[in-house]
């Protein structure tokens, strides 16, 4: 569901969480790149909330989030604009600021890992459509 939101949102609030934050992030391509990630979220969200190619789903979401922490929090882990990515203002930085600043980051990629690795799970669609195959992984 998060994700869905996320990608909604850059969609409603483009100065906030779409093409303007991408600007003033540094990405290049801004409204290609944010209409495009919040196409991905929303897109790929909805298949992992229903459980449908839940595994592929998950990949451009774990893409999403890496880069995520590369633009936007590594710059904090080091205090300075890194590769192009702008740092944005905070009382300190270091990795406790980060690790603070990245904490949703983190549970989304890491949630996303796990579906890749695990699929979608015994309710899935997956499973209904496409059989058992793999229902090791279910138990």
């Amino acid at each position: 569901m998060v994700f869905i939101a996320e990608g909604i949102q850059k969609f409603l609030y483009p100065v906030l969480r779409g093409l303007g934050r991408f600007e003033s992030i540094g990405i290049p391509y801004p409204e290609f790149s944010a209409n495009m990630v919040g196409g991905f979220e929303v897109i790929c969200g909805l298949l992992i909330l229903i459980g449908l190619f839940t595994r592929y789903a998950s990949i451009p979401l774990i893409v999403i989030m890496i880069f995520a922490i590369i633009t936007t929090k590594i710059p904090i882990l080091f205090g300075v604009e890194m590769m192009g990515f702008s740092l944005r203002e905070l009382e300190y930085y270091g990795l406790l600021s980060m690790i603070h600043e990245s904490r949703n980051d983190m549970a989304m990629l890491i949630g996303s890992i796990f579906l890749l690795l695990k699929g979608g799970g015994m309710y899935s669609l997956d499973l209904k459509l496409f059989g058992p195959a793999g229902k090791e992984t279910y138990n």
